[in-house]
């Protein structure tokens, strides 16, 4: 089940990061060694339209076995985002011992965008 957080603001023009700590259900540091993480913000869950779509750069931390995961935007790529309120979630996944790819979203939410002057 994915965590929902409370709105995120992104500024236009602006470097985002947003570091994610993950943990298993007993609470231990989630080891992410074979995971892959994805993410991605949409002005609504219907949108097709690539200027309404942006995907996060999201990495897992080195050491894998620490848990941290990472989304970020550059400030290109906030620049480019239209002001206004987007949905967006995070989603990793690894292979397990039958090659089966599991997906798991871990956060899902809301985004404000806040527009620029400069």
């Amino acid at each position: 089940m994915a965590t929902t957080y409370e709105d995120i603001d992104i500024n236009q023009g602006a470097d985002i990061a947003i570091e994610l700590d993950c943990v298993d259900e007993d609470g231990s540091v989630k080891d992410l060694a074979n995971h892959s993480i994805a993410a991605k913000m949409k002005r609504t869950y219907n949108s097709t339209d690539a200027s309404d779509i942006q995907a996060f750069n999201a990495i897992v931390q080195s050491p894998a076995a620490a848990g941290k995961l990472t989304l970020s935007l550059t400030n290109a790529q906030t620049s480019t985002l239209r002001r206004g309120r987007y949905v967006y979630d995070a989603e990793l996944s690894f292979v397990d011992s039958d090659s089966n790819t599991i997906i798991e979203r871990i956060l899902e939410g809301q985004i404000n965008v806040i527009p620029q002057v400069t």
